[in-house]
């Protein structure tokens, strides 16, 4: 592919500006605070991103205060050379001292605070031990919306990783299927997307025949043959941020059924995707999904939900499933990908990762949703 090797690179100011839109979140909310171990979130709000350990590393976000990185003495050396170190201040702890006696004082005794879903248990154990009287609510749960809207920048890397799955898939539709094993095409799919720019694989689901019927079957050893059908679902990151699409392909010429079925799922991939636009809930988007599906009398044959967002991981918040009565916003990026999965015969699955415009939606996979046939 060509085009740029590297996106803008982040700034100090990035960081700013997301650690203080998360610590007034944090407020609206009625939190004390935010606390974050190593993962997506530090990664997101910091660019930061040592590995989750038994040393404790935990950014604390307090409204109208500082941000607060506390840090193993033996980490804070990277912890400063960081893209987001000089936007926070960084207290540092040694072995064989109590690094929850210095996370301690940066909280409020009796405070209610969001933490990362991620967060060891120990750790959060250590922090109610220190300060008995706090209370703790999953991140997931009490801001769901932290890294839910995307700026410009953030869409630029989602572009592209979609861009590169795009690629992918154009190649793999030129090599041969029948007679290989469902392995063979899913290392070809991650030799792809790491050809293509990828840093991470994080899945290739290859699920021919009967295989295909299970959502999450990723690839097993079972020998492609003429007349199956194939779901392929695969992504990782590039850049630091996620692709993830889905195609259904056939090896020969389909029969009638498998085409209805297949269409089916292609009309009604376009129907969540007509229905994006800011201010509906995030369960209309299943719910014009679902209901194309359903009217072909397949209701119960799609058994999961429409889509998930994406972002610095491939699943996260929000997600478009019945129930989840959040607004669409401009800036969130999401999965589209109903299905139709036969018990013991074959599935189809279409997606596209869509983002919210001003007016609408706009896809980030551009391929033909038509039934491919392969060799």
């Amino acid at each position: 592919m060509s085009g740029p090797s590297r996106p803008v690179p982040f700034t100090a100011d990035d960081y700013r500006a997301r650690m203080a839109r998360a610590a007034d979140a944090a407020a609206g909310a009625g939190l004390a605070g935010v606390l974050v171990a190593p993962g997506p979130d530090l990664v997101h709000l910091t660019g930061y991103q040592p590995v989750n350990t038994e040393r404790l590393t935990l950014l604390v976000l307090t409204p109208g205060q500082d941000p607060v990185l506390v840090v193993p003495t033996l980490e804070a050396p990277d912890a400063a050379e960081a893209v987001g170190g000089p936007a926070l201040t960084l207290r540092d702890w040694t072995d064989g001292k109590d690094p929850y006696a210095v996370a301690a004082p940066l909280l409020r005794d009796r405070g209610k605070y969001g933490i990362s879903d991620n967060t060891w248990a120990m750790h959060l154990l250590g922090l109610q031990g220190a300060l008995p009287d706090t209370s703790y609510v999953s991140l997931t749960e009490a801001l769901p919306m932290l890294r839910a809207v995307k700026d410009a920048r953030e869409l630029e890397r989602l572009a592209a990783a979609g861009a590169a799955a795009d690629a992918v898939y154009e190649e793999i539709l030129k090599v041969r299927f029948s007679g290989r094993a469902e392995t063979d095409i899913a290392a070809e799919l991650a030799d792809l997307l790491k050809r293509f720019g990828h840093s991470q694989v994080d899945f290739t689901v290859v699920g021919s025949g009967p295989n295909g019927a299970n959502p999450h079957h990723e690839a097993g050893d079972r020998t492609i043959e003429p007349g199956d059908m194939v779901v392929l679902d695969f992504g990782g990151l590039k850049h630091g941020y996620g692709s993830d699409t889905s195609r259904t392909v056939h090896v020969g010429e389909p029969t009638a059924e498998e085409r209805r079925v297949h269409d089916i799922v292609r009309q009604a991939q376009e129907a969540g995707c007509a229905a994006v636009r800011p201010g509906i809930a995030c369960q209309e988007v299943d719910r014009a999904a679902r209901a194309v599906i359903a009217e072909a009398g397949y209701g119960e044959r799609f058994i999961h939900r429409t889509g998930h967002g994406i972002g610095v991981t491939t699943h996260e918040p929000p997600y478009m499933i019945e129930g989840e009565e959040l607004p669409l916003v401009p800036g969130m990026c999401f999965s589209v990908e109903p299905g139709i999965y036969l018990p013991g015969r074959f599935g189809v699955r279409i997606e596209d990762i869509v983002t919210v415009t001003e007016d609408g939606g706009r896809r980030l996979n551009a391929t033909s949703r038509e039934l491919a046939i392969v060799e």
